[in-house]
């Protein structure tokens, strides 16, 4: 499944959930924009939030953005329930 993100660098909390625009998930990470830190940070929290590893994500477009679309290897019905309430989030 690939999934539309939108990353926060240097957030005071590492926290995945809700809508940024018209279907980004919000990914706030507690790392800076440097050196694509943010990137692999925010590739990480969304591993975690699907419950899957992270070798199971791969970034697709946008590791200079704060936009970024990835895509998730596993159940692709469980990955969208689970896409669905982190945007109600």
């Amino acid at each position: 499944m690939r999934l539309v993100i939108r990353v926060r660098p240097g957030a005071a909390r590492e926290a995945v959930g809700g809508v940024y625009g018209d279907e980004a998930i919000v990914v706030k990470v507690n790392a800076p924009a440097v050196d694509g830190r943010a990137t692999e940070a925010a590739l990480r929290a969304v591993a975690v939030a699907f419950g899957v590893r992270r070798s199971d994500i791969r970034l697709v477009s946008g590791a200079t953005s704060r936009d970024k679309v990835v895509e998730i290897t596993g159940n692709d019905q469980e990955l969208t329930e689970r896409a669905v309430a982190l945007r109600m989030a």
